[in-house]
């Protein structure tokens, strides 16, 4: 009855320890192709990169928790391949691993651009603590910095290279940042917040390619025609899931690995968890891939559920936050449905919260800057609403 979980981010130390909380005394084996414990993500595109923060910090749990709860570690191991039908896993090294169940938690990989010049050592992605430790060195005051993308990651890490005194351009393709993750309002603000701060946009751009000299890329060049002189540049646009092992072995895959409310795939025996699937959302009635801690820790709790036929935890309200300068960006609930806002608070203070509301009025979602009570407000207004 052995369980094996292929990944060991976030999801995956968490579904382990679910499994034990709930009382399995299976052979448990994660395995994970980084050489880290299980971590945290979030905080390598914030406090990572502004300090001198310990693996401890993001670390889920100390290598002796494993231990006394006979949880077999596999590190700087991948997986490359799922027999179902004999119930085994094949790992690169050509070692066979059999299992009873199978729990993905294969996450995500930054999205990249495709161009000539991206896999030189000054053009970085942060997704894991070696990118994150690679960009940090790079942060040096007086370089020049072209972040390439005006998402969440883009931003975090433009407001760190701010912190260390550097020159911060952004590039952005939509006509305005966070584009595809928040309100106008949240991105207006944002904007102006950084702009504040020293950093410079250029909105509407694309991307074209890198002048590249002496092995490195010296300046990105515009679809305006133009070059931005580069030090240093970050490529933050998305994250494609892993979702390669699931289709070679048939498992039914659209937007990420398609999972029902268990965290089941369409095989019976597998499971899977966190940046990787496409999910139900009954607090709106669809299905969608949510790149979140929140998310990620839901589906651990009901894939361990299913596993160890215990209860099925209730649904939750998804939620995501950033952090930028000493800006904290809280947000509850998505806008699926949603037809007005309502801004609440002081803007100019840099305390306030804005509210999707859909045509009865009820809260879809809500973003809230420094204001967390908004936040906690809201949360639970939309877990009431939408319970049952």
């Amino acid at each position: 009855m052995s369980i094996l979980i292929i990944g060991a981010g976030h999801a995956g130390g968490a579904v382990a320890a679910n499994l034990r909380q709930l009382g399995s005394d299976a052979p448990i084996t994660i395995i994970g192709d980084e050489p880290y414990l299980p971590y945290q993500r979030p905080p390598l595109s914030k406090a990572w990169l502004k300090s001198d923060v310990v693996f401890a910090a993001v670390g889920l749990r100390p290598q002796s928790y494993y231990e006394q709860r006979g949880i077999t570690l596999r590190l700087d191991a991948r997986a490359s391949s799922i027999d179902r039908g004999a119930h085994t896993i094949t790992l690169a090294s050509g070692e066979t691993l059999g299992y009873r169940t199978l729990i993905l938690a294969t996450g995500a990989r930054a999205r990249r651009l495709g161009l000539v010049g991206e896999d030189l050592p000054n053009v970085h992605v942060l997704r894991t603590i070696a990118d994150a430790d690679h960009i940090k060195a790079a942060l040096v005051a007086g370089r020049r910095l072209v972040v390439i993308g005006g998402g969440y990651i883009g931003l975090e890490v433009a407001a760190s290279a701010r912190l260390k005194g550097m020159d911060v351009l952004v590039v952005e393709r939509e006509a305005r940042l966070l584009a595809r993750v928040a309100s106008p309002p949240i991105s207006a603000f944002m904007q102006s917040f950084h702009e504040r701060q020293g950093v410079r946009f250029q909105l509407e751009t694309g991307v074209t390619g890198f002048d590249v000299r002496d092995g490195r890329v010296a300046g990105v060049q515009l679809s305006s025609g133009e070059t931005a002189a580069a030090d240093m540049v970050l490529v933050g646009v998305g994250a494609v899931p892993n979702t390669e092992l699931a289709q070679a072995a048939g498992i039914t895959c659209s937007n990420g690995i398609a999972v029902d409310l268990e965290a089941r795939t369409s095989d019976p025996d597998i499971f899977a968890i966190g940046d990787c699937t496409e999910r139900p959302l009954l607090h709106y009635s669809c299905r969608a891939r949510l790149e979140s801690v929140a998310s990620a820790l839901e589906q651990a709790r009901q894939a361990a559920a299913a596993i160890c036929g215990g209860k099925a935890p209730a649904p939750e309200v998804p939620w995501f936050w950033s952090d930028q300068y000493d800006l904290k960006l809280q947000i509850a609930g998505l806008p699926i449905g949603a037809t007005r806002i309502d801004v609440r608070g002081d803007m100019e203070q840099g305390k306030f919260a804005v509210a999707h509301l859909d045509g009865e009025g009820r809260l879809c979602a809500v973003e809230a800057v420094n204001a967390p009570a908004e936040y906690m407000a809201g949360r639970a207004t939309i877990g009431k609403q939408r319970a049952g």
